[in-house]
């Protein structure tokens, strides 16, 4: 080593002055202003997860079809809901007659009719029946000369009822609707979670991006600082003939390096900043976007990850993707229910109980006595049916005149393929998606393991690289000294000054890693909203 300080002084001394006369200008590396970057802003992890929800137009849409699937539902159940009708009309005829007992003597005989029938009609949910309720009300005159009551009102109330006993009774086409509807409110919530899930997760990994971006950007300009602190103490020292001008030009070449290094790295935080801000803002008019993002200072979560088995267990039981498949598996059961019923005979029963009522005002030929010979019991007219509207309203009532019927119509199909042919159909579909669920089941564990994994892995990257950035500035500030004590040279001193820097930056890249593997276990566990305190609405 003595031999070594021997020569550097005589190299001081034959050739530092002609040499030190051409050495470069110091020139201060600065760092270039950013295209459109007016301002700075500081934005929260939290603040933006709220903004991407806020803005994202695919995640509107998922809240658009959850919505219509409620829609879908209230449509569904809208089956059941009753139905009034009307109908009504005059009728005014004019027939001929061309018999002697026709009731005209001119050979034509004029009726007028005025009707109206209200009804209420629906279907019950329970067990596939239907009803039908109406109140009928007539007022007819005539100029027959038989009319015993003219003009007369009958009115009527009939009540017809119709009950499968076969197919339709415990399932038919209108509750496959409903119960269609509430699995696909299922479904669309799922699908919602499931976009909330990568949304967030991608906002989260998007973020500790930027994080290292801006990290980075820090330690290639202490990098440059550092350079040129070496370079400003070289230069003294060969201004007191201590060391070669040589030594200057590797500072020199030491800052050119490392100023590239910083620029790479303040284009890697915009395009990163930029990234993020693609998923914040609604539309490019935002202000934030002339802002310069500054991130939060995010902690560390070196916390033991969960056990293979509970987190797989957890996975199984969350995932969105394997609750959208066990919801189409129930779709499918009510698809092979409602085959399976078509296949079979269609056996319903009915009844039907009317009661009407008939009254009007008496006319001449009621009270004839020439009709008396035709009639057994004479030409009386019972004091029930004497009377308006209202006196049929009474009868009507009263229960006197009802008629009741009961009966049973049955269709049996003679092959009925079609059904057939839709239950087979159905069934195929069941295996199918079962042979889904089980690549689901095998996609989560695969993912569940790998996302572990990461975040084992990165614990432990990130603490190796903090212990190597430590071991580095040691090993740097050694060099310092041993350079001042005159036992080191330029170039080691150098060297120990890039390892330094990239051990650093290894330590702000292992510390985004391990911010993104949770966030990707976070995911693949399905815990990402809970972690986040997210509702799904």
């Amino acid at each position: 080593m003595k031999n070594l300080n021997f020569l550097r002084c005589i190299a001081l001394v034959s050739f530092a002055a002609p040499v030190w006369a051409q050495l470069p200008a110091t020139v201060a590396v600065k760092t270039p202003t950013r295209v459109g970057v007016t301002g700075t802003a500081i934005v929260t992890l939290k603040d933006a997860i709220e903004k991407v929800l806020a803005n994202d137009q695919t995640l509107v849409i998922a809240r658009i079809d959850h919505g219509e699937s409620l829609l879908n539902l209230t449509g569904a159940k809208g089956a059941f809901d009753p139905r009034a009708g009307f109908t009504g009309g005059r009728t005014r005829a004019v027939t001929p007659v061309g018999s002697l007992f026709g009731g005209s003597a001119d050979g034509k005989l004029t009726t007028e009719t005025y009707q109206v029938d209200p009804y209420v009609s629906g279907l019950f949910p329970e067990l596939g029946g239907s009803y039908k309720i109406d109140f009928s009300s007539v007022r007819q005159s005539t100029d027959s000369e038989f009319a015993f009551l003219n003009p007369q009102y009958t009115t009527g109330i009939n009540l017809n009822l119709t009950q499968p006993l076969w197919r339709g009774l415990h399932y038919d086409d209108n509750r496959y609707h409903v119960e269609v509807a509430r699995k696909n409110i299922d479904l669309s919530v799922e699908q919602l979670r499931q976009h909330l899930i990568e949304t967030v997760t991608q906002t989260v990994q998007s973020y500790w991006e930027l994080e290292f971006s801006l990290r980075n950007l820090e330690v290639q300009t202490q990098a440059v600082q550092l350079a040129e602190q070496q370079d400003a103490s070289n230069r003294r020292q060969v201004e007191q003939g201590l060391l070669a001008p040589s030594d200057v030009i590797q500072t020199q070449t030491q800052i050119a390096t490392f100023e590239q290094n910083m620029l790479t790295a303040q284009q890697t935080v915009t395009a990163a900043e930029n990234a993020l801000k693609v998923l914040m803002l609604a539309d490019r008019h935002d202000p934030l976007w002339n802002m310069a993002i500054t991130t939060e200072a995010l902690s560390d979560d070196k916390s033991a990850p969960m056990l293979l088995d509970e987190a797989v267990r957890i996975a199984l039981d969350a995932r969105p993707e394997l609750k959208q498949n066990m919801i189409a598996l129930a779709l499918n059961q009510l698809d092979v229910r409602r085959a399976h019923e078509q296949t079979k005979p269609q056996l319903d029963a009915n009844a039907t109980l009317s009661t009407v009522g008939l009254a009007g005002l008496e006319t001449a030929a009621a009270s004839s006595s020439a009709l008396s010979a035709f009639l057994p019991a004479g030409t009386t007219i019972s004091p029930a049916l004497l009377g308006g509207y209202g006196q049929s309203l009474s009868d009507v009532t009263s229960g006197h005149f009802t008629t009741a019927t009961l009966g049973v119509t049955m269709q049996l199909p003679i092959r009925n393929r079609t059904a057939e042919a839709q239950s087979a159909v159905a069934i195929s579909e069941t295996k199918r998606l079962e042979a889904m669920k089980k690549q689901v089941e095998l996609a989560i564990e695969q993912d569940v393991r790998n996302a572990l994994q990461g975040v084992s892995t990165a614990v432990a990257r990130l603490d190796a690289a903090a212990s190597a950035r430590h071991y580095a500035e040691e090993q740097y500030a050694s060099e310092q000294r041993q350079f001042q004590a005159g036992t080191s040279t330029v170039f080691l001193v150098l060297q120990r000054q890039t390892d330094l820097i990239a051990a650093r930056t290894r330590e702000a890249r292992a510390r985004a890693d391990l911010g993104e593997a949770n966030a990707n276990l976070d995911r693949a566990t399905a815990r990402t909203l809970d972690a986040r305190k997210i509702a799904v609405r």
